[in-house]
């Protein structure tokens, strides 16, 4: 590690007119044996979650065995490399996305909210009054007040469909309940931003009157967010030593390819797709989006301007179709199979391609150098949602994946099954005390889980 004499501020920013680059952290950040060095063994806490709606395949999800010499199902083959870095959790529950007896179905609202909140939802839309909305505080906004008081943005909400959130959906419940997992408190969901574009200029354009037209100028102009920074980026290369320059550079190549991507993006909506009301910067391929929202989230945790971020694969009842891969059906209808092989097989096809996607994600924070490790050595990554047998909307032993490696209070590579009336945010509660955020008591919980002992 290189010893400098004067210390490069954490949250240093290389600024431009119209653009605003905060730096991933480096060697001169931080000088040599400073007690506020993070390290694997002491991380920087970071909390992702991903959602993947309207169920699972769970008999090609989850392992026949328990502990450390699990072998990977089906769905879960993608994640191969990257085995020794999971946690396959089972028999967790969320009881409060069940129907309580005269409510009307609405097991996809209930659900989704439900998952990260433990709360049971209110059930209708009440005509011109407008929607009751019931949810509750959810674990990543406990997380973001918290580990939000050292970053610039608290959270960052993501996903690959965006909706109303003011307005009614399944069986008159609110749409707020099918298009968002994240909760500010019972009365404010989170709305999910789908549009590469509008991420990637929150994360890194000015945010004054004056440089919103700037950026448009820039956009017009086919310029990038680098070109208005150049003066800094070379002033900041001859302050550091070379280890510090090879990290900025690998930031900034990922910087301009995923700004490169926006633009390929828009060029093609604007060309091929001029009668669909797409907002520009949106790929055409459900795989092309996600990896630009996964490597978007990837930004933000690098260069610290957010440590507390959700991405929804889907929004509940989603009927999202992958002619990609051979699949034009739409999802969630799909998901209602009733035994049908062919209906079975579709499912497990879209449930291994979100794990390969997902896997892309993983690999991504992998090979993101974080102090002394990597972004996935600092970072705890949720996988699953709210729903486990999509046929039948159940809501027990549900699917959840945890993924890191650099934390010591969780037993890594294993296979873990609780019993089957576990609260779903006991798990939730172990890992806010994990990061470093108090809380007595979330939704449900009624205690912690154990992520150590097998």
């Amino acid at each position: 590690m290189m010893i400098f004499k004067k210390v490069i501020p954490r949250r240093r920013f290389l600024r431009g007119v119209g653009a605003s680059l905060a730096l991933p952290l480096l060697d001169g950040m931080v000088p040599a044996f400073a007690s506020t060095l993070k390290t694997p063994g002491n991380p920087v806490s970071r909390l992702s979650y991903v959602y993947v709606p309207n169920g699972i395949m769970m008999d090609k999800w989850t392992p026949a065995t328990e502990g450390a010499g699990f072998e990977l199902t089906p769905i879960l083959k993608p994640l191969a490399a990257l085995r020794d870095r999971l946690v396959v959790v089972s028999g967790l529950q969320s009881k409060p996305a069940v129907e309580l007896p005269g409510e009307e179905s609405a097991p996809h609202p209930r659900a989704g909210t439900a998952y990260l909140t433990g709360v049971h939802v209110l059930p209708k839309f009440q005509g011109n009054e407008g929607s009751v909305i019931s949810g509750g505080i959810s674990a990543d906004q406990i997380a973001a007040k918290e580990l939000g008081k050292y970053t610039e943005l608290g959270s960052l909400e993501l996903g690959i469909e965006t909706g109303a959130v003011a307005s009614a959906c399944d069986s008159g419940y609110s749409c707020a309940y099918l298009n968002t997992i994240s909760w500010r408190n019972a009365a404010t969901p989170l709305l999910v931003e789908n549009n590469p574009r509008t991420v990637f200029e929150h994360l890194f354009g000015s945010s004054d009157s004056t440089s919103r037209d700037e950026r448009l100028s820039r956009t017009q102009a086919n310029r990038g967010i680098l070109d208005y920074v150049t003066q800094e980026v070379a002033r900041l290369l001859a302050e550091v030593g070379p280890e510090d320059r090879a990290k900025v550079s690998q930031y900034l190549d990922a910087v301009r390819d995923v700004e490169r991507r926006i633009q390929m993006a828009e060029k093609q909506s604007a060309r091929e797709l001029p009668e669909l009301q797409r907002p520009a910067g949106i790929p055409d391929r459900f795989d092309e989006h996600l990896k630009l929202l996964f490597d978007l989230q990837v930004l933000a945790y690098q260069a610290d301007l957010t440590r507390v971020g959700t991405l929804m694969v889907g929004c509940e009842m989603s009927n999202q179709a992958y002619p990609e891969r051979g699949l034009p059906d739409p999802y969630h209808s799909i998901t209602h199979h009733s035994g049908d092989p062919s209906k079975i097989a579709k499912v497990i096809e879209i449930n291994t391609y979100h794990a390969e996607l997902f896997s892309y994600y993983l690999t991504k924070l992998q090979s993101t150098p974080d102090g002394d490790g990597s972004l996935l050595d600092h970072t705890i990554v949720v996988y699953g949602g709210g729903i486990s047998d999509g046929n039948m909307h159940l809501v027990t032993n549900l699917p959840i994946l945890l993924a890191g490696g650099g934390t010591p209070q969780i037993k890594w590579g294993s296979h873990i099954r609780y019993p089957q009336d576990t609260p779903v945010t006991n798990l939730w509660m172990k890992l806010l005390d994990i990061s470093g955020v108090a809380v007595d008591k979330l939704g449900d919980s009624n205690g912690e889980v154990d992520l150590l002992s097998l």
